[in-house]
């Protein structure tokens, strides 16, 4: 089989129904993230026989029988740079536990490019508090510019958080969001609030940095999806006054109790 784009849940899909099909599975440009490599070795202790696993070329021999195993998850990436987002944007001093630094691929690096200082001890990452944070530029003096690519590449969902967390960084930097359609159609509500941003075409946006010289205003909003309806929940909780945000189910699809969990960090957050 060779898809047409590696997809996360069409690989997981294709894995599942190959390791008990008759006969062997070759998946070409198959999706690589951590994803799928934990439920390849999760596969492969049950009992199914998936060679290639990290790569982009996966055999599959089929098996008559899969046992039981045991399987710790990983932690979700997502959230992960989520959260370094937040404690950028909100000058707050985050200490982020168990958030399995190898599978982190380049995310930790993208975010350096945005000046965040990150502090890594065993599995846990400090942000600390940041007065300012100033965005890289290329050796030739150009505008820094962060884009989304399969893995190994820099996930698209991620994107829309470093976004918002240029909003408030010293200089400018180019988002490029290539994979998806109509992701920063959110851009509105951030210019609403008092943002610089310059949305150039439905995949191209032009953050530039307010340098912390004003704060972002509180606004009332809604939620398109989950990665702008926590972009835009960062955004909030960094500006002055009160934001409502509307049709937060989007937010809970990817962030459990997120309101919960926000409170015991100090927020001042609380459901409608």
């Amino acid at each position: 089989m060779l898809l047409d784009e590696p997809s996360v849940t069409g690989t997981a899909n294709i894995i599942m129904a190959a390791s008990m099909a008759k006969g062997t599975t070759t998946v070409y440009n198959a999706a690589c993230e951590p994803y799928v490599q934990q439920l390849c070795q999760m596969l492969n202790r049950m009992g199914a026989k998936i060679s290639g696993i990290g790569s982009n070329l996966l055999t599959i021999e089929g098996v008559n029988y899969l046992g039981g195993t045991t399987h710790t998850l990983l932690p979700d990436m997502i959230e992960v740079g989520s959260f370094i987002g937040l404690a950028a944007m909100t000058q707050s001093d985050i200490t982020i536990r168990n958030a399995g630094i190898d599978d982190l691929g380049i995310i930790l690096d993208k975010f350096r490019l945005l000046g965040i200082q990150i502090d890594i001890n065993g599995e846990d990452i400090h942000i600390p508090s940041q007065e300012s944070y100033t965005i890289q530029r290329y050796f030739d003096g150009g505008v820094l510019s962060i884009y989304d690519h399969p893995w190994p590449g820099f996930t698209p969902d991620l994107l829309s958080i470093v976004l918002v967390t240029a909003i408030q960084a010293h200089g400018s930097v180019l988002i490029h969001q290539k994979m998806f359609e109509s992701r920063l159609f959110f851009v509105d509500k951030l210019i609403e609030m008092g943002a610089q941003i310059i949305l150039c075409d439905p995949h191209r946006a032009v953050v530039i940095g307010l340098e912390r010289e004003q704060k972002l205003r509180g606004i009332t909003m809604s939620s398109p999806d989950i990665r702008a309806g926590v972009a835009l929940l960062i955004a909030a909780l960094s500006a002055e006054g009160k934001s409502i945000i509307q049709n937060i189910e989007q937010i809970d699809r990817g962030y459990q109790n997120i309101d919960e969990r926000l409170r015991l960090l100090g927020a001042d957050i609380k459901r409608i």
